[in-house]
């Protein structure tokens, strides 16, 4: 494998999840999700921009017929929390009736983003024969809100991570591996 240096690495404070963490560890998920909903219509529901890279990954070792489909729900802006307010940028293009729906989510954390919750609710609503949710990174610590999470790929401390599709203002999506920014990058402290 050749490894590359990408320009902005010296923003990472260290490497949480290595690439070939990462990789066995949705190797196992979509190994469990092929038991779990075999002989079922599944489709996985992408939450943009974050969780596409791990759909991407996922998809790839889930060995059911599937189908996938993205939509994109914001409660951030371009602040490092939540806002509050939701707002869908991009609707489903495909119906979820009857279907078992599994969201792949980037990260849960507080559950008061309202994104996670209210969407499932909406899907639930559309009438899908099931609706669970997986994730890459799981922050329980930080949770005020119930929120279901079905599959997670690790549990990690209250820190702010980049990388494997998660972003800080749009940048740090692609580093193959989840790292720690700095907080004078972010102005945390």
């Amino acid at each position: 494998m050749v490894t590359m240096q990408l320009e902005f690495e010296q923003d990472i404070a260290q490497v949480l999840l290595t690439q070939e963490q990462i990789a066995v560890r949705v190797a196992e998920l979509g190994a469990q999700i092929s038991v779990d909903y075999a002989g079922k219509e599944l489709m996985l529901i992408c939450i943009l921009k974050g969780a596409n890279i791990f759909l991407a990954d996922l998809a790839r070792q889930i060995t059911l017929p599937l189908s996938y489909d993205f939509v994109a729900v914001s409660s951030y802006g371009a602040d490092t929390k939540s806002s509050g307010v939701v707002r869908i940028l991009k609707d489903l293009d495909e119906s979820v009736e009857s279907k078992h729906v599994l969201v792949v989510e980037d990260i849960v954390d507080t559950g008061l983003t309202l994104r996670l919750s209210y969407l499932l609710e909406n899907l639930r609503s559309r009438r899908a024969a099931s609706v669970k949710v997986c994730t890459l990174l799981d922050k329980p610590s930080r949770r005020r809100m119930d929120v279901p999470v079905d599959y997670y790929g690790f549990q990690v401390e209250d820190r702010f991570v980049v990388g494997y599709g998660l972003d800080y203002g749009g940048k740090y999506r692609n580093l193959p591996y989840v790292g720690v920014l700095k907080p004078e990058i972010y102005g945390g402290g």
